[in-house]
């Protein structure tokens, strides 16, 4: 069972994770927003924050893969309530 924390926005942040790792390539934005039916701008505000808590990789510049972390979220193996922002 997934453990997310107060900082995240659910259910778009389980979702870029989700499309990111079903995925297993490095995406941009708009191919994660098309995918799941968001818009591009709110899915960067939420990279941002997923890169700052060590759930998402930026690779290079508009480009991001999911974390080991973030693999560990997924699964259920990491509370990220207990989890502070890198930004902290």
């Amino acid at each position: 069972m997934r453990k997310p924390g107060d900082w995240m926005q659910l259910p778009i942040d389980e979702r870029i994770l989700e499309a990111l790792e079903s995925s297993g390539m490095i995406l941009s934005p708009a191919v994660i927003a098309k995918n799941i039916e968001k818009s591009r701008d709110e899915v960067n505000r939420r990279l941002s924050v997923l890169v700052d808590y060590g759930f998402v990789e930026r690779v290079e510049r508009g480009y991001y893969v999911v974390s080991e972390r973030g693999e560990q979220y997924l699964a259920g193996e990491l509370d990220a309530e207990e989890l502070k922002s890198e930004e902290e």
